[in-house]
C-alpha cells in the first residue's frame, strides 16, 4: 500500500503552540431544526466555555445566521461555496484562535449527551498519543452505531461492499465494523460525524483532504492520523445521538453517488502505479455497477 498522493491542501505549516481552550467546528448546509439543540445540548457536554464555529457551506434556509445572532459564543463563518465536509471543517478550523488547543469537529444533527466533550477531553489524560477521541454514538432508537472500525483492506473492503446492503452479518461487515461490547480502545478510523481532536494532530495531518466532498474524509483523515504517529481512541463513556442526516436526506442518490466516488478515491490513492492498473479499473468497474443496481428506479 502506497502513501496518500497530495492533496489540494498539502503545504507545510510551522507548527504552533495552541492554548487549552475548546473550539467547536460544525459544517452546515440548511440544517433546519437540528441546529439549535445541536448548540443547546453542547452547553450541557462541558463545564469550559467553548468557541461554536458554524462554517456554512451555502445555507439557503437562514438559519445558522438565527442561531449565531442569538447566541454570544457562536459565530457565523461563510466558507464561500459549497466545500463538501472536509472542506468546510478545514476552514472552520482556521477561523479558531491559538488559544484553541482542542476541537471537536461534528455534523450539526448531534445531540450530546450531559458531560459527553469532557468525557472525551478527560480520556486524552490517559492517551498521551491520542490525536483524534470519538464517543459512543447512538441511533434515535437507541441502536450503537459501529463508529470505530479498522482500516478497510482489500479483502474487507470488498466483502463489505459486496454483501453489507442485503447480508448484514456477512463476516468482512462484522470485521470492518468492529461491532462488539463497547470498551476503550484505539481504532484505525473514527467516524467524522463527531469527534475530538488535538489541535496540534489535527495541524500534523494538515486537516482534511478536501478531494473528499463527502465520505471517506474520515477514514482517510484517521488514517493519516496514525501514520503522523497518533491514536485513534473510542471513549464509548462520552455518549452522542445522531439525529439523521438531514441535509443529506434530500439528495440521497446523489450521495450515494458520492460515497462510490470517494470510495474509489481512497483505494486508488493507496494502490498506484502500472502493476494496481487492472485492480483499479475493476473497482471502479464495480463500484460503477453497484450504483447503478442501488438507484436505479
Amino acid at each position: 500500500m502506497r502513501a496518500q498522493t497530495t492533496g489540494t491542501r498539502r503545504t507545510t505549516v510551522a507548527r504552533v503552540k495552541y492554548g487549552d481552550g475548546l473550539g467547536v467546528v460544525t459544517v452546515t448546509y440548511s440544517p433546519g431544526e437540528t441546529l439549535a439543540p445541536f448548540v443547546d445540548t453542547l452547553a450541557k457536554a462541558t463545564t469550559r466555555s467553548v468557541q461554536v464555529i458554524l462554517a456554512d457551506n451555502g445555507s439557503t434556509d437562514g438559519v445558522p445566521e438565527q442561531v449565531a445572532a442569538e447566541r454570544e459564543h457562536v459565530r457565523f463563518v461563510p466558507t464561500g461555496g459549497n466545500l463538501g465536509y472536509g472542506g468546510g471543517a478545514n476552514r472552520g478550523v482556521e477561523a479558531l484562535g491559538q488559544d484553541v488547543g482542542w476541537v471537536l469537529i461534528s455534523n450539526p444533527d448531534i445531540e450530546f449527551a450531559p458531560g459527553s466533550v469532557d468525557t472525551l477531553i478527560e480520556a486524552a489524560g490517559r492517551w498521551p498519543r491520542g490525536g483524534m477521541f470519538g464517543p459512543l454514538i447512538r441511533e434515535p432508537n437507541g441502536e450503537i452505531y459501529p463508529s470505530a472500525r479498522l482500516l478497510p483492506s482489500i479483502g474487507r473492503g470488498l466483502g463489505h461492499a459486496v454483501f453489507g446492503a442485503f447480508w448484514k452479518s456477512n463476516p468482512w461487515t462484522r470485521a470492518y465494523r468492529q461491532e462488539k461490547t463497547p470498551v476503550e480502545r484505539t481504532a484505525g478510523w473514527l467516524s467524522g460525524s463527531c469527534f475530538l481532536m488535538r489541535r496540534e494532530a489535527f495541524d500534523s495531518v494538515k486537516g482534511f483532504d478536501e478531494r473528499y466532498f463527502m465520505y471517506f474524509e474520515d477514514v482517510d483523515l484517521g488514517e493519516r492520523v496514525g501514520k503522523a504517529g497518533w491514536l485513534n481512541v473510542y471513549v464509548p463513556d462520552a455518549e452522542v445521538t445522531h439525529i439523521g442526516g438531514h441535509s443529506t436526506a434530500r439528495s440521497s442518490d446523489r450521495m450515494l453517488r458520492e460515497h462510490h466516488r470517494s470510495a474509489y478515491l481512497y483505494l486508488a490513492d493507496r494502490h498506484q502505479g502500472v502493476l494496481w492498473a487492472p485492480f483499479r479499473l475493476l473497482i471502479k468497474a464495480g463500484l460503477t455497477l453497484r450504483v447503478k443496481l442501488l438507484t436505479r428506479g
